[in-house]
């Protein structure tokens, strides 16, 4: 309870004028849930846009996920030193928080929003425990237990079809967590983790991999579900 206390005491705290909520975010997962951060690129300070939104940071005008990647530093940076974290946001207040999945950290699947929508419900009416969802105006991203390549492989091999708008975010990927901004929106929580200082449960991919294949191929592309008022483009 005493560590409980704590968090709340910090959010507090940044209503107050202490640290930006991307700092808060960023210190939780590190620190409370071990899992290893980075800060993302963000988004051009003139607020350029292009096709898909806000312009990105990097130097590349083609960029195809705009705000929402590592850049410097590199993936390969990421941590759960509060030290670090403390400084990269500090000097970046505004800057994305980025996941780096796998090894010990959360793993993902990650679909277009209208299908997402879909899985959801049908998990739900299966009762199947999820933890947490992420969803952006445009995808949404199941977070699972840490899986291997070769256990993904065997459980996708033995599927008729595979749509390739379905993503998987496993060891040596990222995803972009709340209260992100990228250049297709706000990231948010979908499905919340439950307060607290213990790290999120996780369910393990095989037990949605049906569900998430399934919606993502009889999803009609395109169409904005009503519940969400979220497009389905394929992009993060």
């Amino acid at each position: 309870m005493r560590e409980i206390l704590g968090r709340r005491r910090r959010l507090r705290f940044w209503r107050k004028g202490g640290p930006a909520p991307q700092l808060d975010a960023a210190l939780t997962c590190a620190t409370e849930w071990n899992w290893p951060v980075l800060p993302g690129v963000g988004l051009n300070a003139a607020g350029r846009r292009t096709e898909r939104g806000r312009g990105c940071a990097c130097p590349d005008p083609e960029c195809v996920v705009p705000g929402a990647h590592p850049f410097d530093p590199g993936l390969l940076a990421a941590t759960t030193d509060e030290r670090m974290v403390r400084w990269w946001w500090t000097h970046r207040p505004a800057a994305p928080v980025v996941l780096a999945t796998g090894g010990g950290a959360p793993c993902a699947v990650s679909l277009p929003a209208v299908a997402g929508a879909r899985a959801l419900s049908a998990l739900d009416h299966m009762e199947i425990r999820l933890g947490p969802v992420l969803a952006t105006p445009t995808r949404w991203s199941l977070l699972v237990a840490p899986y291997s390549m070769e256990r993904l492989g065997e459980l996708l091999h033995a599927k008729d079809r595979v749509p390739s708008s379905l993503r998987f975010h496993g060891s040596g990927g990222y995803l972009v967590l709340p209260p992100s901004e990228t250049g297709t929106g706000q990231v948010r929580w979908e499905r919340a983790p439950l307060p607290g200082s213990a790290a999120p449960w996780l369910p393990d991919v095989e037990a949605v991999v049906d569900a998430l294949v399934e919606a993502s191929v009889f999803a009609p592309s395109g169409v904005t579900p009503p519940e969400t008022g979220e497009g389905s483009r394929l992009t993060y």
